[in-house]
């Protein structure tokens, strides 16, 4: 498959350099699409000096700041360079560069591959207790808002189809902030029967910048998830519901927790 991942910045100044020369070092992988949200601490200078001297590397500019708004503008750039796998990972170290091909790995057999801290040898790193709650909190609230059978509805690490991104990517999304990480499994497994594998990961806290997630951003990403379920049970499925034999989902080892899945596409 060609692999294209995208690396949403902002204010990453300590940590780009060092994810590219991370990722460029795995094999197989094709293409890094970085999009900075006009960070004042120059985190775009250093994407666009690299993508001059690696056409490996591309750097897209925005002047408007927003996860969700970004993983959709890095989606687009990598359909256009004709990615069959596009990889979502944050820029600060707390996704292991390291197990990018274990998701990819886990494609041919699924349409989304999660990086999941709460299934069997999963975890977190360096955490404090407070962060732990609202995480679990956050995930309870979205399995049931949007009734997705997933144990890490808001992992950020995640390797995907591209033929299902695409089909997502013809409707509107309407998250612009952390919240797009569930809108995509539920638009994508609820919609378009995505298959789902859950692939442990260990999160660890980052070493270097600031965290962008704050009491503001946990609110506004509780209200969004209010209104894509309002928005899911208007819209219904864009397939026939598969058979469930095709429902059961692929999960490792030692992890027997039910999972939602569906019938591929594209």
């Amino acid at each position: 498959m060609r692999s294209v991942v995208v690396l949403p910045t902002y204010n990453e100044r300590e940590n780009l350099a060092l994810m590219l020369d991370a990722l460029l070092a795995l094999d197989g992988l094709s293409a890094v699409v970085v999009v900075d949200d006009n960070s004042p601490d120059g985190t775009g200078d250093i994407a666009e000096e690299r993508a001059r001297r690696c056409d490996r590397v591309h750097a897209v500019h925005r002047t408007e700041r927003g996860l969700g708004s970004a993983y959709v503008c890095g989606f687009r750039h990598a359909l256009n360079l004709q990615a069959e796998a596009i990889v979502a990972m944050d820029c600060d170290f707390s996704h292991n560069p390291a197990d990018v091909p274990r998701l990819l790995a886990r494609l041919p057999e699924c349409d989304i591959a999660v990086g999941s801290r709460y299934v069997a040898g999963g975890g977190t790193r360096g955490w404090p207790l407070r962060r732990k709650l609202l995480s679990r909190s956050a995930n309870a609230f979205a399995r049931r808002c949007v009734r997705l059978d997933i144990r890490d509805c808001t992992s950020g690490f995640r390797a995907y189809r591209a033929s299902l991104i695409k089909q997502i990517l013809q409707d509107d999304m309407h998250s612009r902030g952390y919240s797009i990480q569930v809108e995509l499994l539920a638009r994508g497994v609820r919609q378009y029967g995505a298959r789902v594998v859950e692939i442990p990961i260990l999160f660890d806290e980052r070493k270097r910048g600031v965290s962008k997630i704050g009491s503001r951003e946990v609110v506004l990403g509780l209200k969004a998830l209010i209104r894509l379920r309002a928005r899911l049970a208007m819209s219904g499925p864009a397939t026939s519901e598969p058979a469930d034999d095709e429902r059961k989902s692929e999960r490792d080892p030692g992890d027997t927790t039910p999972n939602t899945a569906g019938v591929a596409r594209g």
